[in-house]
């Protein structure tokens, strides 16, 4: 290979470390488009090299891929070569971790199969010991076809052209590829749930293996280099559960997002990570965070990037989104139809930011039984992967959905309680509510504030006659929490002209922008009955121009007015 960069290189998982004994993949990979779908038959896999090269993790399609490529690729194919070093070789387990491929892929190490994967969101992991060697050859081939009404796609384009609110495909691999060096046993998972009440955390660790001998597992908590607690336990199974106990212990929040260090050793293995202390819980319609009250100030974020679309270029551009977010006095986001790779969560934890996991379902035609099989195991990879992080306070499923099937809904909604009984979740976020969804959201796009406030005004005086998005279809409301989770979406687009989309009639000026924000926000913001909002949309997207900053991320409006609009006291904080 001829370019050894390694973009990305920041350790990809941070709630489950190991510092040492593991290697980027990401870098100049060979690459090949595969039309007829026929490079498995065709034995690609013990090719040295193929037509084209591109740089992992950026989908083809994306200028930062060197492919730029955004014509339908039915299927693709990757080949890399890497070296081990040579105490790899004679003991322990290698593991070969992918962040995210879209969508269904196969792995091939030295030309022998090592496993396949279903889903365009979530990691996997294949344990290739027995296959890897010296020189170690990786082959991976990823089929994506948008336009399967049973393939999940979130807001990727099923027309050649983006079109309203669908954007430019990502193909492929998207995430960061990487190797790592464990023991026999190693430390799998880790599930860290905070206990306020009770001043500990509850840890359940999972290893690769049961039936070993009889081994410690010890559990440090850290704040900053201060050991505060430590607890032993013994094992022989591949599960265990400990409780940490944390003397006064000092609380996460958007105002100070206090996070322990957390180390876990385990026989031969010790993996870092790090935990919040919050307690999240709904008084009536009132969000609380650990006691009080706070309304959620979110924004809608896609996660999309104009040079690495699904990707971000660096780690610091999933930072600087939250900050410009945080700026415009947002303090979270739905973080929307896609699953955001594990750094996202690590900066929100880190900063302070609230978010709302969201599954990409789009694309899936849920009117049919069988898409809960398309679905169901990815969204639950997904819950499992991100459970741990302080910052995330709700999931969120199905956004928008149409289908007449409720008990996909319901069983989807009781396999996320049964993995998380702590955070709320909704069934079908805006369209399709039924009687057991733990939120009631609704989705308008009014543009004149005083029709938008009246919508919501009955509700003040008679909760039962609360606005619901479908009164024919729609579950009646029933007393949850309630809130606006999409709202605004002005059209502006000051450097085009009204060339674009967004909602409703552009403004006429930047000053009627101003006037039109603080009218939708405040109507929320002032009513007793909402436990917070989300605004549409953070950045502009491609065509979409509804953004509070451009696509590149520059402001298109005076942030100072933006926050005081936004961050004013909302009536349930008083």
């Amino acid at each position: 290979m001829m370019n050894h960069s390694c973009p990305r290189p920041e350790y990809p998982r941070p709630r489950l470390e190991r510092k040492d004994n593991w290697i980027n993949l990401n870098g100049e990979w060979y690459f090949e488009t595969d039309p007829g779908s026929s490079a498995e038959a065709r034995k690609f896999y013990e090719q040295k090299t193929l037509a084209q090269r591109i740089l992992v993790p950026f989908v083809p399609e994306s200028r930062l891929s060197g492919i730029e490529n955004i014509d339908f690729m039915p299927a693709v194919c990757y080949l890399r070569e890497v070296s081990l070093p040579e105490q790899w070789l004679s003991g322990g387990r290698i593991l070969l971790h992918f962040g995210a491929v879209d969508y269904f892929s196969k792995v091939w190490v030295n030309g022998m199969f090592a496993g396949s994967h279903r889903g365009g969101y979530t990691p996997f992991t294949f344990d290739i010991t027995d296959l890897a060697s010296e020189k170690t050859a990786i082959a991976v081939w990823a089929e994506d076809q948008t336009q399967d009404p049973q393939q999940p796609s979130g807001k990727q384009s099923g027309q050649y052209h983006n079109y309203n609110c669908f954007y430019t495909r990502s193909t492929g691999i998207w995430q960061t590829v990487w190797l790592e060096y464990v023991p026999e046993c190693y430390i799998k998972e880790l599930k860290l749930t905070p206990d306020v009440d009770n001043a500990c955390l509850h840890l359940s660790v999972q290893f690769n293996l049961q039936g070993q001998p009889l081994f410690p597992v010890t559990a440090k908590a850290f704040d900053g280099d201060w050991l505060c607690s430590e607890v032993t336990a013994f094992t022989t199974g591949r599960n265990l559960e400990l409780t940490l106990p944390l003397s006064s212990p000092q609380l996460w929040s958007p105002d100070s997002p206090f996070l322990y260090g957390l180390e876990l050793s385990a026989g031969e293995d010790t993996v870092n990570s790090y935990f919040g202390m919050r307690k999240l819980e709904f008084r009536g319609n009132v969000f609380e965070l650990n006691g009080k009250p706070l309304f959620q100030r979110l924004v809608l974020d896609q996660g999309y990037y104009p040079d690495g679309i699904y990707t971000a270029p660096d780690d610091e551009a999933l930072k600087r989104d939250i900050l410009l977010a945080m700026d415009a006095g947002f303090n979270g986001a739905r973080l929307h139809m896609k699953i955001f790779e594990p750094r996202f969560l690590y900066w929100a934890d880190r900063l302070g930011y609230l978010v709302w996991g969201e599954y990409p379902n789009w694309g899936l035609d849920v009117s049919r039984p069988e898409a809960l099989n398309s679905m169901l195991s990815e969204w639950l990879e997904s819950v499992r992967r991100d459970y741990s992080s302080p910052a995330l306070v709700g999931w969120c499923p199905f956004n928008e959905t149409w289908g007449t099937v409720q008990r996909i809904y319901d069983t989807v909604l009781m396999a996320t309680r049964m993995y998380d009984p702590y955070r709320p979740v909704i069934d079908s976020s805006g369209w399709k509510h039924g009687d057991d969804t733990d939120i009631y959201d609704v989705h308008d796009y009014t543009q004149e504030p005083e029709a938008f406030r009246a919508l919501f005004e009955e509700m003040k005086t008679d909760p039962g006659k609360a606005y619901i998005n479908n009164p024919g279809s729609d579950a009646p409301y029933r007393g949850q929490p309630y809130w606006v989770s999409e709202f605004g979406g002005t059209w502006w687009n000051a450097d085009a002209g009204e060339n674009g989309w967004g909602y409703g009639k552009a403004p006429a000026s930047a000053e009627e922008f101003y006037k039109r924000y603080e009218g939708l926000v405040g109507a929320l913001l002032d009513h007793p009955g909402m436990f917070g909002f989300c605004y549409t949309q953070l950045t502009d997207v491609f065509q979409e121009k509804n953004g509070i900053y451009t696509f590149d991320r520059q402001c298109k409006f005076d942030m100072r007015r933006i926050r005081e609009i936004t961050s004013r006291k909302a009536a349930v904080e008083n």
